[in-house]
């Protein structure tokens, strides 16, 4: 009998075992309703289910579940959700964050927690720097990376003198500060610098400012409707028609379409995603449309890559707990539509190629979506920053 006993114990403790006996549940944590609605937002939940439903919709023999919510830009607000997904309401990783602010709160409350998130939106290249995370990823892109993109790709190519308009937060700042980096190192000089706060509507001052410093290159180190906004005003102020070429840090597709071939043609910026970049991403681009009636930014095409990797790790390391699984995805190679040989480091930042892209003029594009022209492609190990110059302190010990 006692034998018996033991073999049943034995038996069960060699189970996949789940944290949580209802399974695995994804927290969306998303700007619904603000300036990165359009660049990530409900996108990101439809492409969230798309890489539950492609998984299979279990693991582990257990469901695989997804809450979401609105950060509405607030730090403080999401550090809250993310606390009562993580405490109350069995999430195991919370994924998105598209907002520097945000996801740097989030990724506190995960690691205070030792539950996992996933950042694919936000852009401070701080996440795998000084505050780095044992259980935090940073998936897509980030200030470093854009900055040295573009910065040492158009230092090259169209000008040496450069001013930017920056949103006055810590998103705007770190791309602010990367960009000039390389930008110096190509050569080129920063002659000033325009601040706004989110969500601005009015752009006439700062690109009053950009005009009377007479750079060769006006750069937007913002995103969503306020990259929208500041285009069409300095299209309306005739920059470019006066010599002024545009660029932008951290643009996105949907920012591109929105602002129509007319007004965006020309801006230059650096992409880690585009939908036409190859057979992988086409198809899966083609089945996104399908669901929302657009093409997916690289924001939503990194919480598909990343949801998916996670939970292959979770069915391959047989268990949900966050350190095992994140061990699982750094010895993973990441190989989908987003990402061709993407590799996770120590620090928490998945290496993958990126892309210096323009805006197409008119004539140039074939159908409502083909909106860019892949200038170059940078290896990944060249576009991010070194491992060892980060001040991770995971990488130190």
């Amino acid at each position: 009998m006692r034998l018996a006993q033991l073999l049943a114990a034995l038996a069960y403790l060699m189970l996949p075992t789940l944290a949580h006996a209802a399974g695995v549940k994804i927290g969306v944590l998303t700007d619904y309703t603000g300036a990165y609605a359009d660049i990530a937002g409900a996108g990101s939940v439809a492409a969230t289910k798309m890489a539950i439903e492609d998984f299979g919709g279990s693991v582990l023999g257990q469901p695989i579940a997804m809450v979401a919510a609105d950060t509405q830009n607030k730090p403080d607000a999401s550090a809250s959700i993310a606390r009562q997904w993580y405490d109350q309401e069995g999430v195991s990783m919370i994924i998105d964050l598209p907002n520097s602010a945000v996801a740097l709160a989030v990724q506190g409350v995960a690691k205070e927690k030792g539950r996992i998130s996933i950042v694919t939106g936000a852009a401070a290249d701080s996440l795998t720097g000084a505050q780095c995370s044992p259980t935090g990823m940073h998936w897509s892109y980030d200030s470093y990376a854009l900055g040295k993109v573009l910065g040492t790709g158009m230092s090259k190519e169209a000008g040496s003198t450069w001013f930017f308009i920056t949103v006055d937060y810590t998103g705007g700042y770190s791309l602010e500060r990367t960009a000039t980096m390389f930008i110096q190192a190509a050569g080129g000089k920063v002659l000033g610098a325009a601040r706004h706060p989110l969500g601005t509507t009015d752009f006439s001052s700062q690109l009053l400012a950009a005009q009377a410093s007479g750079a060769q290159v006006v750069v937007f180190a913002n995103a969503g409707s306020d990259l929208i906004n500041g285009v069409k005003q300095a299209s309306e102020f005739h920059l470019t028609d006066r010599g002024q070429k545009l660029a932008a840090i951290a643009m996105f597709l949907s920012e591109a379409k929105a602002l129509g071939p007319q007004a965006a043609q020309g801006i230059t910026y650096g992409t880690a995603f585009y939908w036409d970049q190859d057979d992988k991403a086409r198809a899966f681009a083609k089945r996104f449309q399908e669901r929302t009636q657009r093409m997916p930014t690289e924001i939503q095409a990194g919480v598909y890559s990343a949801t998916l990797h996670y939970l292959k790790a979770i069915q391959a390391s047989g268990t949900d707990d966050a350190m095992i699984v994140m061990a699982k995805m750094r010895e993973t190679p990441v190989n989908d539509a987003f990402a061709s040989g993407g590799k996770l480091r120590i620090d928490g930042r998945m290496v993958h190629d990126m892309q210096l892209v323009q805006v197409k003029a008119p004539a140039e594009s074939k159908g409502p979506w083909d909106i860019l022209r892949i200038i170059r492609t940078i290896p990944g190990d060249d576009a991010f920053r070194p491992l060892t110059e980060g001040d991770c302190p995971l990488v130190k010990k």
